[in-house]
């Protein structure tokens, strides 16, 4: 088929998951291999973890920039539209400058395809455009997210990365990771390289020990950030002030702009791999901080509107962080909750887990669109079991947060359950803000 415009382009790919399965990282390196190894012109920081990488490569990304390096970005997944994936300096790319990256990843993929090997799966092409679009750009530095592991994942060809950085690890997608923090830790330690610095989230020992004990194996320098070294002196219900005491960072005071605790280990993650790439403070104290205060990561307990918050806890630990926070909140205010799910989840877990944890003033149930969705119903149903606040079922998102902005009244409203949630709020955000300028 021949593709001649952003919307076939963006409906091309959205098709790839019909006609491919996952290939092995052999197959990516022939990708790259025939992309002319865009990625090899690059200084790239390689990020993975299961919560909390997303923000952490914001964080990078936005301290780059403001230190005046041109900073692309690569992240997973999108919200609303698919450029989010890709941005430079912050902002996510044109319509025609993803077109004419991905026309060039698509004669690519013929060519392979001519030659019997199989078609890129969505992500593993989403990279390659990636890079493709990037060195297009002219990108100095590429922050990188993996998509899902780090050993396996499309990402992970990458030869020589300047940093990797491994961020908190839990129980998530332990069909195809395991179902150990061991094991998972061992998937995300893949993306160390020899001699290459890792900075990691040092809160799980379990974890701790597979990455240390791989980076030895690799004689790459480890850089461990443990809860320890944050300590809170200021919070409000936008931002946490703390001081950092790690290394080059001795009792630095850091505002992150989030109300969330675990902003505070993602930003000081981001810092400590920022002067592993940055030894001579080139970037100063300054800069850097200016970076962390500036930053902003859509569906992270992300304020969009007064006492709204949309926040893409997904799983048991996103879930455990976002209880931690409402419960500062709740004894002053009234807390409802707009709550969705995807079926692969433990979506039961999760609710029980916030109905024991919170005091819920009321509960909308609402579903995503697409074959993946809880039905409305269901999860009310299962609120029901956990909790005496009011639950309403509304199947369409528009409606539920019609209805879910009524009961806020001057309280506080938690979007929560899923990062398609997020996506499909933050488009009737946008619709609605259309609509009143």
């Amino acid at each position: 088929m021949t593709i001649l415009n952003y919307t076939e382009a963006v409906e091309y790919i959205y098709n790839i998951p019909k006609f491919t399965t996952k290939n092995k990282p052999e197959h990516t390196v022939e990708f790259l291999n025939r992309l002319g190894h865009p990625e090899r012109s690059m200084k790239i920081i390689h990020v993975a973890g299961t919560n909390g990488k997303g923000s952490v490569c914001a964080f990078l990304s936005t301290m780059l920039t403001e230190a005046g390096k041109r900073t692309a970005l690569f992240t997973s997944p999108h919200l609303v539209k698919i450029n989010e994936r890709f941005q430079i300096n912050n902002e996510m790319v044109s319509d025609e400058e993803f077109l004419s990256a991905f026309l060039k990843v698509l004669d690519v993929v013929k060519g392979m395809q001519a030659d019997g090997l199989p078609h890129p799966t969505y992500f593993e092409l989403l990279f390659g455009v990636a890079m493709v679009l990037f060195e297009e750009l002219k990108a100095e530095y590429v922050v990188l997210e993996t998509g899902l592991g780090g050993r396996l994942d499309a990402t992970n060809t990458v030869e020589h990365p300047l940093a990797t950085v491994i961020t908190s690890i839990s129980l998530d997608h332990t069909e195809i990771l395991g179902d150990t923090i061991e094991k998972i830790a061992f998937e995300k330690a893949g993306i160390i390289k020899p001699g290459v610095p890792v900075i990691y989230d040092g809160s799980s020992p379990e974890a701790e020990k597979v990455i240390l004990a791989r980076a030895k194996e690799l004689g790459s320098p480890a850089y461990p950030v443990y809860p320890s070294m944050c300590e809170v002196f200021l919070k409000s219900d936008k931002s946490i002030d703390f001081y950092l005491n790690c290394g080059y960072y001795e009792h630095t005071a850091v505002e992150v702009p989030y109300l969330a605790d675990y902003q505070m280990m993602n930003s000081s993650l981001a810092l400590v791999a920022l002067d592993t790439i940055d030894k001579d403070h080139e970037i100063s104290l300054k800069t850097r901080l200016a970076g962390i205060r500036k930053t902003r990561w859509q569906g992270r307990m992300e304020t969009v509107m007064p006492g709204v918050v949309l926040d893409g806890a997904h799983n048991a630990a996103g879930v455990k962080e976002f209880v931690r926070t409402v419960k500062e909140i709740e004894g002053s205010r009234r807390v409802v909750m707009l709550f969705a799910a995807v079926v692969e989840k433990n979506f039961e877990t999760m609710i029980e887990t916030i109905c024991h944890e919170t005091n819920l003033s009321a509960v909308v149930a609402t579903e995503i669109k697409g074959d993946r969705n809880v039905p409305a119903e269901d999860l009310a149903a299962i609120f029901r079991k956990y909790t005496d606040a009011p639950v309403t079922a509304v199947s369409g998102i528009s409606d539920a947060f019609e209805e879910a902005l009524k009961e806020k009244e001057d309280g506080m409203l938690f979007c929560v359950g899923s990062l398609y949630l997020v996506g499909e709020l933050k488009a009737i955000l946008a619709e609605r803000k259309k609509k009143e300028s």
